[in-house]
């Protein structure tokens, strides 16, 4: 078991270099089972076809970029802190548009586990902002917004030639973006309701004294009040 996961290992890190330097189209068997040293049935048997090694290719080089962002550590600041991991997406992106391209399609995106984590990361920034009292939409609208918006972004920009793309695009998105999910202070309840309850359900699950169900019932009132507050300002 030990050896085939080796010889799994190299056979991907040989496609992804092969990628990196050639392009999708130049990952072919042939040229795979050469850089591993290994035989064109040794692909097969262990990964069934190209598209199944392109997925396992895609799954690593998105999983070691997750990782690092996950173990570099977040900056004090969380306003600064999410403007950094966009900017980093978008980067990976453009670097990136074959996997990135793989990546995000809806089926692919769905059973990934790289992605999700992708995505665990972003909602981390976001509950970092609702728990200093910067957030002033619920979370989980919150971390949709800006993943379409960086999503879009990145695919926009790839559809245009390199030399003719817009440099300010992204960061312009990103801060229409955060007009729309950010208050300028940490809240209070005199100048901004709707990011109070936003708040004040990063700390629900903490609040002693309460049983299971009058927690349940309380973040049900949050969440249709924080709809409600989503409602009316757009």
């Amino acid at each position: 078991m030990e050896l085939a996961e080796d010889t799994r290992a190299r056979i991907v890190s040989a496609a992804a270099e092969i990628l990196r330097e050639q392009g999708a189209r130049a990952v072919t068997t042939r040229a795979v089972a050469q850089a591993a040293r290994v035989q064109a049935p040794t692909i097969y048997r262990l990964f069934t076809d190209k598209d199944g090694l392109l997925d396992a290719v895609a799954e690593h080089v998105m999983a070691a970029y997750v990782a690092a962002k996950s173990t570099a550590g977040p900056d004090p600041d969380p306003v600064a802190d999410l403007r950094a991991g966009w900017q980093a997406q978008i980067e990976f992106g453009l670097t990136n548009p074959w996997l990135y391209e793989l990546m995000t399609s809806p089926a692919r995106a769905e059973r990934s586990p790289a992605t999700a984590a992708g995505v665990d990361v972003l909602r981390a920034k976001v509950h970092r902002l609702a728990a200093a009292g910067l957030l002033c939409v619920d979370e989980n609208r919150a971390v949709a917004m800006i993943h379409a918006a960086g999503s879009g972004a990145v695919r926009t920009l790839l559809g245009i030639p390199p030399e003719q793309r817009d440099p300010g695009l992204a960061d312009q998105m990103y801060d229409a973006i955060a007009a729309s999910i950010l208050t300028d202070a940490p809240v209070t309840p005199a100048n901004d309701a709707g990011a109070v309850a936003v708040t004040f359900a990063t700390v629900l699950p903490a609040l002693p004294g309460l049983t299971d169900a009058e927690r349940a019932l309380m973040a049900e009132w949050l969440s249709r009040s924080m709809a409600a507050f989503g409602e009316r300002s757009s």
